[in-house]
Formats: C-alpha cells, structure tokens, sequence
C-alpha cells in the first residue's frame, strides 16, 4: 500500500508537469508534495535498522500520511476546471501504468530496489 500510494502520487506529479497545471505550486499541492516526503521517509526507513527508530511512532505517521492522501487529492482536483479534472485523469491513469514498483523508490537514498 505505501508504494502504491507513493506510485500513484508520483504519477500526478509528473503527469502535472507534463500538462503545465502545476507551476504556480498551489497551498494543495505542497501538500500532497509533504505527503510524498512522508511516504518516501517511511520506505527509507524501512531499510534502516530496526533499534534506530520509534517504529511505533513511524507506523502511527505513516498510517496518518496514508489517509490524509484521498483529502489532498480533493481539495487539489477541486482547484481546477473540469475539463482540467477529466484531462488529468485519464494522462495519470496512463503515467501510473507506465510506473513499475521500483520507481516507488525514486529519490530515496541508499535504495536498491531489487534487493526487497
């Protein structure tokens, strides 16, 4: 789920970049930008050692970071027309599909995607 989630995020962002709908960087799309963060941080940490970290704590955020993704994406999608929302919506569909696992980890330093 983490990286689906991040997948799918990351398919926004460039599928935003591809159309040029995100170059004033809206107050909702820095949010799911922090999100983003917040996914990459969990999957980083999760090839750290375990005694190095508040596991429970970076559950609690992460589970957190999770949910607040399908509010985000609302408050974002309701900032453009609908003519915007229907474009954006099926180029997404194609950058997601066009993804594989290990561009979840894009961006994540020290990560070798084939070795989890």
């Amino acid at each position: 789920m983490l990286e689906t989630s991040r997948l799918s995020l990351r398919a926004l962002f460039r599928t935003l970049d591809r159309l040029h709908l995100a170059q004033k960087l809206p107050r909702e799309l820095c949010a799911l930008f922090e999100l983003d963060a917040d996914l990459a941080e969990a999957l980083w940490v999760l090839d750290q050692p375990i005694r190095r970290f508040d596991v429970a704590a970076m559950t609690r955020d992460t589970i957190a970071s999770l949910a607040a993704i399908p509010e985000a994406l609302t408050a974002f999608f309701e900032l453009l027309s609908a003519s915007e929302q229907a474009e954006l919506a099926g180029a997404v569909k194609a950058v997601r599909a066009s993804l594989s696992l290990s561009d979840a980890y894009l961006e994540i330093p020290g990560r070798d995607p084939a070795a989890g």
